[in-house]
């Protein structure tokens, strides 16, 4: 049975861009298959603690200049995405659902009447999730966001401004039965 650095050590030689996480040899870092990790020259920082569970298909961008912080015992389920050209950083203890999505920036765009999108200027502020967090699964962290400690996100939650700690968000939905 193959150990867990040897299995990271594996991933490494497979794709050239999990380099960095070499460095991170004593943070016992689990991978699940098909993950993705791009690391930009020019980065900032990227840190990650101990403990760290990331299961299969999930995504990690980290541009230049930017900076990623993972404290210690985060688990990322399934299929999240974590798209960092400003600042992410995200607190101890704290659970990512399946298919989570974190931003720090957004696409700049123009006013009408010569509305066009850009494809390649962002608008970025840093965003903080706080120590034993719970985001649920489809979750959606935008740009410029602080989650406070002790909070829970609910599943499908479009987070667009700040959370304060030992809170629980819900996405308010109305469910409607009729008969046919």
């Amino acid at each position: 049975m193959m150990s867990i650095l040897g299995k990271l050590i594996l991933k490494i030689l497979k794709n050239a861009n999990l380099k960095e996480l070499s460095k991170h040899q004593n943070a016992n870092i689990k991978i699940g298959n098909f993950c993705d990790f791009k690391f930009y020259n020019g980065y900032k920082s990227i840190s990650f603690a101990k403990d760290i569970n990331v299961r299969d298909n999930c995504h990690f961008l980290v541009g230049k200049n930017a900076s990623l912080k993972i404290e210690n015992n985060v688990f990322f389920n399934n299929n999240c995405s974590v798209n960092c050209l400003d600042s992410i950083e995200i607190g101890e203890n704290t659970l990512i659902g399946e298919s989570v999505k974190l931003y720090d920036h957004n696409h700049k765009y123009s006013s009408l009447p010569n509305f066009k999108v850009e494809h390649q200027k962002f608008k970025t502020a840093p965003v903080k999730i706080g120590k034993n967090c719970w985001l649920g699964s489809n979750v959606v962290v935008l740009k410029g966001v602080t989650i406070g400690d002790n909070t829970i996100i609910g599943a499908g939650c479009v987070i667009h401004k700040d959370v304060p700690a030992n809170s629980v968000i819900i996405n308010k939905q109305e469910q409607i039965v009729k008969s046919i």
